[in-house]
């Protein structure tokens, strides 16, 4: 069978760059890839595409194939089949294509643990009263976080030296022999556990881990203006990094509970202020309580049910500035269930006067 040109394999033009070939190879071989495709042919592909890119991606061997096409590797290791691939190292492609120790054709890429991780983040729960939200104040929370061993350092033992496996690298070569040819293969020391470094003894605190866990009490500071679901950071409160990484950071997501009389929608706070029937036809001044102590609100004459007074700035102060929002006043006019008897006398007076001399009142007598 006629091998197809390398460029047609990976669907590049002659010209592409060496980004443009690395690109169209990732793409391949995540849709092509063995272990993760279904397609019948998807390991001949595979390997088709491996041979393209071997070539294509070296400068030296590129330019021999643009000049001699698949006769410039004929009749060497690959035979007449064209170019052998099998020492090509294709970790730098797998290892962060398919996140390490690929299975398959042992491609796995192998990224090694001695790098700097950050170490976990913590999410903590805190229930605040009403007040405390629109307030701030100052909590103590208990927590259980992993830290460094102090008597190795966070090194897990004592006496370092490189890794004997890998001679400090954290990676081990392989070579896997397959129907397809033999392929290299890096993974992660087994000895070392990626770090490159070995110990004559090994810490009698942590048992070798190089991290403890630790109770501890953090005193936080919850800003005023905080509400149901907003989180506060606590930069650097978390688990202890590894190979020198800054720790992790807390998180406490915040429930604030119910107010008896008040609402909160945002920065804004609403009050249902209960009228009697009085009070709404003749006006009225009424104390009504604010997160701030008590105003003096002057209700209009016929006043009604739905009616909203706004009191600039008495609501809740923005958790990232010092505006604070509004409060409205929200009028509900309230039927008197039991009278009295001379209160009864007057509403029957009160009756026999002609009231409906509104628009409300004229719609319905028109339809009658």
């Amino acid at each position: 069978m006629e091998k197809r040109d390398y460029y047609e394999v990976l669907g590049v033009s002659k010209t592409a760059s060496d980004a443009e070939i690395k690109s169209a190879f990732r793409r391949l071989a995540k849709k092509y890839h063995p272990d993760v495709s279904k397609e019948p042919d998807a390991a001949e592909k595979f390997k088709e595409a491996q041979e393209a890119y071997a070539v294509l991606s070296d400068a030296s061997k590129r330019q021999q194939y643009d000049q001699y096409g698949h006769a410039a590797f004929q009749g060497g290791p690959g035979g007449a089949g064209g170019f052998d691939f099998s020492g090509f190292d294709f970790s730098d492609i797998f290892g962060d294509l398919f996140g390490g120790g690929f299975g398959g054709f042992g491609f796995g890429g192998g990224t090694s643990s001695s790098r700097a991780r950050k170490g976990s983040d913590s999410l903590i729960r805190m229930n605040l009263t009403f007040e405390e939200a629109v307030f701030g104040t100052k909590k103590t929370i208990n927590l259980d976080v992993v830290e460094d061993c102090r008597e190795c350092s966070g090194k897990g033992g004592h006496g370092e030296k490189a890794c004997p496996t890998c001679h400090g690298s954290g990676q081990v070569t392989t070579e896997q022999r397959t129907i397809f040819g033999s392929f290299m293969s890096k993974s992660t020391c087994p000895n070392c556990k990626g770090n490159g470094k070995s110990y004559d003894t090994v810490c009698s605190s942590c048992k070798g881990t190089g991290k403890k866990k630790k109770n501890t009490d953090i005193e936080v500071t919850i800003p005023a203006g905080v509400d149901t679901g907003n989180q506060l950071r606590l930069a650097g409160k978390g688990n202890a990094g590894s190979n020198g990484g800054p720790n992790g950071d807390v998180y406490i997501e915040f429930n604030v509970k119910s107010h008896p009389i008040f609402e909160r929608e945002e920065d804004d706070i609403y009050l249902e202020l209960p009228i009697t029937i009085a009070e709404a036809v003749l006006g009225a001044k009424k104390d009504v309580p604010t997160l701030y102590g008590t105003v003096k609100l002057t209700i209009s004459e016929g006043a009604m049910t739905g009616d909203k007074y706004r009191l600039k700035g008495k609501g809740v102060e923005h958790v990232r500035s010092s505006r604070k929002g509004d409060m409205y006043v929200i009028i509900k006019v309230i039927t008197p269930k039991k009278l009295s008897r001379d209160q009864k006398k007057l509403f029957e007076q009160l009756k026999k006067t002609d009231l409906e001399s509104g628009n409300e009142f004229k719609k319905i007598k028109e339809y009658l």
